[in-house]
């Protein structure tokens, strides 16, 4: 193995003493992202019980976990990742990559052609270090979500996303206006302060 660099030991370091990472393996959430969803939950009440939801971007599977619990054994959840995730009762699991046609078929073919209720977006490519390469693929798959979410959503559903501020971040603000009744805009606490992402959430899809 090879030695770590000092940007991944200082990483390890952040992340072990990070009280988010600590509270999870405490509440047995597979990851802190758990509580930046929870948050959010908190304010905007967006997952209730019996709802049908997409999860992309889903592994290790956190958001999974509270989005089972709150949809209940009536909801549906079908959760997306490149990444393998462990199974959990109440969500069925796709991995493939969401750029991939098949694997894009394979997901709409899961839902059996009925609208779904919340489409939430934790995807982020990644990272090369170089900002705007970054940027733009980020803004890819943030395209690729609302493109989703146009397509499969219900009249009044919902979209969250993890989206990077930058380079296009206002033309989707603006998109995204037109096409739900509200749209806000969330920093959870659980959000390392030096990341430059933020949770976009469109409410009431127009359709």
């Amino acid at each position: 193995m090879p030695p770590r660099t000092k940007s991944s030991q200082s990483w390890l370091k952040e992340h072990f003493k990070d009280p988010y990472v600590k509270k999870s393996w405490a509440d047995g959430y597979r990851s802190r992202a758990a509580y930046k969803l929870l948050e959010i939950q908190k304010k905007d009440r967006i997952l209730k019980q019996g709802m049908k939801v997409v999860d992309l971007g889903a592994a290790p599977g956190s958001w999974a976990q509270i989005a089972a619990n709150l949809i209940g054994k009536n909801g549906v959840l079908v959760g997306l990742d490149i990444l393998p995730i462990e199974p959990m009762a109440n969500a069925t699991f796709i991995q493939g990559d969401f750029k991939d046609e098949a694997v894009y078929q394979q997901l709409t073919d899961l839902l059996k052609a009925e609208k779904v209720d919340v489409v939430l977006s934790d995807m982020a490519p990644n990272m090369s270090g170089n900002k705007d390469v970054d940027q733009y693929q980020a803004m890819y798959l943030i395209e690729l979500a609302v493109d989703f979410s146009r397509q499969n959503l219900k009249v009044g559903g919902s979209l969250l996303m993890k989206v990077f501020s930058g380079v296009g971040f206002d033309d989707l603000i603006k998109q995204m206006r037109q096409e739900y009744e509200k749209v806000v805009i969330r920093k959870p606490d659980a959000s390392r302060d030096r990341s430059r992402e933020i949770y976009v959430l469109g409410l009431g899809f127009r359709g």
